[in-house]
């Protein structure tokens, strides 16, 4: 039999010896030590490199990406201001802004391997504009990644005039899921009441849930265990998501070991996204500063799925990044202290199989015979080095077709005795 395509002399994550890999209409087929009695239409020699599943973006807003000095930048660098930013900006959103910023956005990901995309987009809008517009966009960029929408109340569910109607009106027009933020209620009784609204509505349109969850650094807020608590009394496990959770690294630790495993026993994942955690949170402190994210190395130990997103791009509450999935893994791996050995084989599948439980893709995801054929070719021939360098992503391939190619960077140093090229 002729294949599609096989992969010569591959590493795959977390085993010692290479693989070949067989493609055939669109899935991995043959997935074996030595396929040298097999020939393909294409073969590409992999030559060591690490192959892996697509990155997945569990946490980002595509609906404020690239607007960053629109009207104005953030002075202050706060979360409260560039919530009022965009407050500012959201009257002069039209359809084709938003598609065409988030297009770009997307195409950035996807270029970067990011093929699975969660994304909050802010249903304060009495004309809900912004999700109109990333509605038409999930079908449109079906061709080369997967996006989920959740219905995100940026101003409340209750602090926002008309915010439950506005729930329930982008989950008629098709969002996927339901969002929340609790902590930024006028009132602790209508943060509880945000989330358990927000639970009613899952149930009732039978949608996961993902919420803005103690976005701050208040050790007094706690909304992440009403969370835990509606779960388990709706009978939701496995399709909650707590986002940010950034008090946590703010409770003492007797409270904090309880929520965790009370997280671990309701399977309430949480998704950390450290390039805004760490710039966001602390603000508040003179020295020493909190680092602002959530603690992803003991919610991992306590057995709670952790997963990562880019959060903001180039907007009103990060002014910086371009959606480089690997990047935020390596940054969380510094910010996390995962720098042991086998720690940071773990912060690869923050952004691969942890994210795949998140968004509950795993029966179509990862590089297993009768799986979808998409994945990456890393320039780099192991998750260490990965994380170390944050190399080019030399292949994107979905569903057996190649989307995206990148050329890595070359140095030449010069010296009185020797040329070095890497």
């Amino acid at each position: 039999m002729v294949y599609d395509l096989i992969l010569r002399r591959a590493q795959l994550h977390r085993q010692e010896h290479l693989v070949d890999i067989a493609i055939q209409d669109g899935r991995f087929v043959r997935i074996s030590p030595d396929l040298s009695d097999a020939s393909a239409t294409r073969e590409i020699d992999v030559a060591g490199r690490l192959i892996v599943p697509p990155f997945i973006d569990a946490h980002v807003h595509l609906d404020a990406v690239l607007t960053v000095g629109k009207p104005r930048y953030n002075s202050t660098g706060t979360l409260l201001e560039g919530i009022q930013i965009w407050s500012e900006r959201k009257p002069d959103l039209t359809h084709k802004d938003v598609k065409q910023r988030a297009l770009e956005e997307i195409r950035w990901e996807v270029a970067q391997g990011t093929l699975f995309i969660r994304s909050h987009v802010d249903v304060c809008d009495p004309k809900l504009t912004a999700l109109r517009a990333l509605l038409e966009v999930r079908e449109e960029v079906r061709d080369i990644c997967e996006l989920q929408l959740v219905a995100f109340p940026q101003d409340g569910i209750l602090s926002f005039p008309n915010g439950r109607e506005l729930m329930r009106q982008a989950l008629e027009l098709g969002c996927d899921l339901v969002g929340g933020i609790p902590h930024y209620e006028w009132t602790r009784d209508m943060g509880v009441e945000d989330v358990h609204y927000a639970f009613a509505l899952a149930k009732e349109f039978n949608r996961d849930v993902d919420c803005h969850c103690d976005e701050t650094d208040d050790p007094l807020s706690r909304f992440t265990e009403v969370m835990a608590a509606d779960t388990l009394q709706q009978g939701w496990q496995g399709r909650v998501t707590a986002s940010h959770c950034t008090a946590m690294s703010s409770y003492d630790n007797a409270y904090a070991f309880k929520l965790m495993r009370l997280l671990a026993s309701a399977q309430v994942n949480v998704v950390a996204n450290p390039f805004d955690n760490i710039v966001l949170q602390g603000r508040f402190d003179t020295y020493p500063k909190r680092r602002g994210i959530t603690r992803v190395k003991e919610l991992l130990a306590t057995g709670v799925n952790v997963a990562l997103g880019h959060d903001s791009i180039m907007d009103p509450w990060f002014p910086l990044g371009r959606g480089d999935m690997l990047a935020a893994a390596q940054l969380a791996l510094f910010l996390c202290h995962m720098s042991g050995y086998d720690e940071i084989q773990d912060v690869l599948d923050l952004i691969t199989s942890n994210g795949a439980r998140v968004l509950r893709i795993e029966d179509r995801y990862g590089i297993a015979e009768g799986k979808p054929a998409s994945f990456l070719v890393l320039d780099a021939p192991s998750a260490f080095e990965a994380l170390r360098l944050v190399p080019a992503r030399l292949h994107v391939f979905k569903d057996g077709r190649e989307i995206a190619t990148t050329q890595p960077a070359r140095s030449t140093v010069k010296g009185n005795l020797v040329t070095f090229t890497a």
